[in-house]
């Protein structure tokens, strides 16, 4: 065999060169192909960039429930509670549905899951067009879409992170993470144009077309595991087989949750997760529209405002993933969290009929730290939880979509006892000061753990 077959064949399939036996031990082993991949970006980025794509749309089916409470509660004379509730199932299962779809990427593989997901978000919204009761919406949106969603939820970045990286880890997860800025960014102005001058049935129909149109894109380029294109992992020393299918995939989420809750580290990861979904997609994400419009705003207006945190978040998740490769990311999760109440608490004295500097000053500032908080949390799950993380994480990220849950369902229940959102304001910026003192708690070293 030549020298040049050698390179090949090690390309191909690194175990089916014996070194030893066919090359003198003074010759470096393949080095052709190592000045080849040096020249080339890497598959890896590549399957990156379809996740970020498909993230973006599943930002974009969350971010229109937000503009349907006011156009549903006129339509239909259903209460801001009522609507809060489907809201509510749609971020809960979110978040539960994170973990066994981690789970089940390893048993069925990425490419069909996040496909057979965008088909439910597709079927889900679809339907919504012919609903005449509240069950329906809380079966269709809160149901299918919050099934579909959560299936392609943060967990599945960090299945992709874990599989496609070894170096940075961090800024993948912020840009992937920042994704759900994106959504926003691209859809939340047109779908609230929809809304205002042709109803909320067409913004309806437009995301079920959305999620059907990233199927082909998923099926075709979203590969597996680097070893179904042939590659190590971007920055792996070596060539890593893929792993046999996972069986068991509910039993194993279910294991990896019964060895985790038994440390400190998960309930306050868990804890800080549940304060920051609270404090944004609960609450700003679903009643920042509806109280800037109970201010007189026009509702193009405060969901472009809206959109412009997605655009702001899209620099401070990247810039976090950045500074949790370099940084103790305790003490970034505190900075987050405290920056963040504060910014909650001025925001009741923000809201006006029009847009000001100091709004545009929030919007910058509160944009910035909107989800930075999530690479440094599964940097910490990774440094915990090691294999198991990105179950691990899928569990933090359930509880993160409680606590949204919670408060989307009583943000709505406050304004209508209340006659405005500024209670729950103050609240949630509290909660936030009580998530930075918990951050700086989480043990800075890994606790053994018991074999499940």
């Amino acid at each position: 065999m030549t020298q040049t077959n050698r390179d090949a064949a090690t390309v191909a399939d690194p175990a089916a060169v014996p070194g030893a036996a066919t090359a003198p031990a003074s010759v470096p082993t393949a080095p052709e192909p190592d000045r080849r991949t040096r020249t080339r970006v890497h598959r890896a980025w590549f399957v990156a960039a379809v996740t970020f794509v498909t993230i973006t749309g599943a930002a974009a089916f969350r971010s229109l429930p937000g503009l349907l409470i006011d156009p549903l509660h006129q339509e239909f004379g259903w209460s801001r509670g009522t609507i809060g509730a489907a809201v509510s199932l749609n971020l809960a299962l979110y978040g539960l549905t994170a973990p066994f779809a981690a789970a089940l990427m390893d048993r069925f593989g990425i490419r069909r899951v996040v496909a057979l997901a965008l088909l439910v978000i597709s079927l889900g919204s679809g339907l919504t067009v012919w609903m005449t009761a509240a069950w329906q919406l809380w079966l269709c949106w809160g149901l299918l879409v919050g099934l579909g969603t959560g299936s392609m939820a943060l967990a599945f970045a960090a299945t992709v992170t874990n599989r496609w990286f070894t170096e940075r880890r961090g800024l993948v997860s912020g840009i992937l993470t920042a994704a759900s800025a994106s959504g926003q960014l691209v859809f939340l102005p047109l779908l609230s144009w929809m809304v205002e001058h042709h109803g909320w049935r067409p913004a309806a129909v437009t995301v079920a077309l959305a999620a059907l149109a990233v199927v082909p894109l998923v099926w075709l380029l979203l590969h597996d595991h680097p070893a179904d294109v042939g590659q190590k992992p971007y920055g792996a020393p070596e060539f890593i087989p893929k792993p046999a299918a996972a069986t068991g995939a509910a039993r194993r989420t279910l294991g990896v949750l019964s060895t985790a809750v038994r440390t400190g580290t998960f309930w306050l990861l868990a804890g800080t997760f549940a304060i920051c979904g609270a404090s944004t997609n609960g609450l700003v994400q679903t009643h920042f529209v509806p109280a800037e419009h109970d201010h007189g705003m026009p509702v193009t207006t405060a969901a472009s405002l809206l959109a412009v945190i997605g655009v702001f978040d899209v620099v401070g998740t990247i810039a976090s993933g950045w500074f949790t490769d370099r940084f103790e990311p305790r003490r970034l999760l505190a900075l987050y969290y405290a920056l963040r109440g504060l910014s909650l608490v001025f925001l009741p004295m923000l809201l006006a009929p029009s847009v000001h500097p100091p709004m545009i000053f929030f919007i910058v500032f509160y944009g910035l730290d909107w989800v930075a908080t999530v690479p440094p949390t599964l940097a910490l799950c990774r440094e915990q939880f090691g294999d198991d993380s990105a179950i691990v994480f899928g569990w933090v990220l359930a509880s993160h979509q409680v606590g949204a849950a919670v408060v989307a369902y009583l943000g709505g229940v406050a304004r209508d006892v209340f006659g405005s959102y500024d209670l729950v304001w103050y609240a949630s910026g509290t909660l936030c000061a009580a998530a930075a003192l918990m951050s700086l708690v989480i043990r800075r070293r890994p606790a053994p753990l018991p074999a499940v």
